[in-house]
């Protein structure tokens, strides 16, 4: 049997979890860096496959920006530090709810 407490530490427990897991990592567009210059950097800062950087790329090119990477902030930052690093605008944002 559980009580009231251990039933409201197990909800708010679920709710750091859901909280945790709730970035973006966004890529914006510029007119400045080539599309292999961005396809290259997703593939290689991001893991992504050559198909789905071109994807990617085609998105940030036509909409402005695009969430390539979604997790936890604490995996992302570090991705998002090396994509500016090589000239490439990137921001973390918080998922709408």
């Amino acid at each position: 049997m559980t009580t009231d407490n251990e039933t409201k530490l197990q909800e708010e427990g679920e709710t750091i979890t859901a909280l945790q897991h709730s970035y973006s990592l966004i890529v914006w567009n510029d007119d400045v860096n080539s599309f292999d210059w961005v396809i290259e950097t997703l593939i290689l800062v991001c893991g992504h496959s050559k198909e789905q950087a071109e994807q990617c790329a085609m998105i940030i090119d036509s909409k402005g920006k695009y969430a390539v990477k979604e997790g936890e902030y604490d995996v992302l930052k570090p991705m998002c530090d090396a994509i500016t690093d090589r000239g490439i605008g990137a921001t973390i944002e918080v998922m709408a709810d």
